[in-house]
């Protein structure tokens, strides 16, 4: 496709990376409106696509040039932040006004939650080791798959990059060769693991209330909260700067990310060791849960058009997926073992059938706010926007964003460790 694209037609560089993205676009959503026994990809299905195409045309992709300064990988890196970026912004100004109400009653179930869905991931990872450490001469590049693979299934790009720097620091030991295979088995570990991590968790919210023949409606009654602003007309109190409300959206984008840059040493050497940051992401939300639950800065208006919102978060969501997929079908392709997926999806699926089952038992959480928390327990973007898809309620993204932050942490500290230990 890539070839006739390129030779018939002559469509090359930016031309040709937006018209592949386009065409990745219309089949995905095509793909994912196609439903069996009422479960569908939805908007994931633009991933597996993605996913397909990458891994197919993988030669003709790699050979893309947008510019002399940057290839395919660039672009799709950046659409993938863009899109990312776009998504929690959005999520984080809808869950906002409802947020802190929600946090309130719920927050030592969503920390306790978002703790054990990590830890019961971390003990899953060593139980690999255990099942293949047999059948590894290299221990150092078989440790630091293992952690590549863990911050794949828990599709957690802040583990993914603290594991790289753990491992090469603890196997490596200065020498640049070995340094370069160690980050290679982390990203091996990482890309093989994603494919799963997000579309186990997208299929698992969908799943549960089928087979626990949930009543959606009485669902919805149980996670809705009282809104922060009924029965109070402040619209005609404040000033908007646009009818939309896209300068409220591009302001808490901007200090979104300035607050996700901002990096905290853990280690001796200072910035040149290992940090913990919000990143971009998390950044994103917390900035995004304030404006939405404040409201307002003193006339100043930080209300955003919910439906400028809703498009803001399927755009968001749609490039996200696809700036993951390509490239990830690629590096699937080169890397993908069969026993390394296998532990993919142990580390996928036990640490959220176990989150699900203490939250619905233990906790007895009401089951959106279980879902909305297992999807921020497992860091997973694409599985809220199927999950406010599937409840018809953006009210779980309350709960996504309650768990998510726990879990960010848990899962950067916790790779680490192994690194350390195994």
């Amino acid at each position: 496709m890539v070839d006739l694209l390129q030779n018939i037609f002559n469509i090359k560089g930016v031309v040709l990376f937006l018209l592949l993205v386009a065409i990745v676009i219309c089949v995905g959503y095509l793909l994912g409106r196609i439903t069996i026994k009422g479960v569908c990809l939805g908007t994931a299905g633009v991933f597996i696509v993605a996913l397909i195409v990458g891994a197919i045309f993988k030669d003709q992709i790699t050979g893309i040039r947008i510019s002399e300064a940057g290839d395919y990988a660039t672009a799709f890196k950046t659409m993938e932040n863009l899109g990312l970026i776009f998504f929690i912004t959005a999520v984080g100004l809808i869950a906002g006004p409802n947020f802190f109400t929600n946090f309130k009653k719920y927050f030592k179930s969503y920390i306790l939650l978002g703790i054990i869905i990590i830890a019961v991931g971390g003990l899953s990872c060593v139980l690999c080791y255990f099942i293949g450490a047999g059948s590894e001469s290299d221990h150092g590049y078989f440790v630091s798959m293992l952690v590549g693979i863990l911050s794949g299934a828990l599709t957690s790009t802040p583990a993914f990059s603290a594991s790289k720097a753990t491992a090469v620091d603890m196997f490596a030991q200065g020498d640049a060769a070995r340094a370069g295979q160690i980050e290679d088995a982390v990203t091996a570990g990482h890309g093989i693991a994603y494919i799963f991590g997000v579309v186990g968790v997208v299929l698992f919210v969908q799943l549960v209330p089928m087979i626990l023949k949930a009543n959606m409606d009485e669902e919805r009654k149980k996670i809705a909260v009282i809104k922060s602003d009924e029965g109070r007309d402040i619209k005609r109190k404040l000033f908007e700067i646009d009818p939309y409300g896209l300068f409220v959206f591009g302001l808490a984008t901007a200090i979104g990310v300035i607050v996700g840059a901002i990096r905290i040493p853990l280690s001796a050497k200072g910035y040149d060791g290992i940090c913990f940051s919000l990143t971009t992401t998390g950044g994103a939300l917390l900035v995004s849960l304030i404006f939405g639950h404040f409201g307002h800065i003193g006339p100043v208006s930080l209300k955003v058009n919910k439906k400028v919102l809703e498009v803001f978060r399927e755009i968001g969501l749609m490039l996200f997926l696809v700036g993951a997929g390509v490239p990830g079908g690629v590096e699937f392709i080169n890397n993908f073992k069969p026993m390394y997926f296998v532990y993919g999806v142990i580390m996928t699926l036990i640490p959220m059938i176990v989150g699900f089952i203490f939250a619905k038992f233990v906790i007895k959480l009401p089951l959106f706010n279980n879902l909305g928390s297992i999807t921020g327990g497992m860091t997973s973007t694409p599985a809220l926007g199927t999950l406010i898809s599937t409840t018809k309620s953006d009210d779980v993204a309350s709960a996504y964003a309650a768990t998510y932050p726990i879990a960010l942490v848990a899962v950067v500290i916790v790779s680490q460790l192994i690194v350390l230990l195994l």
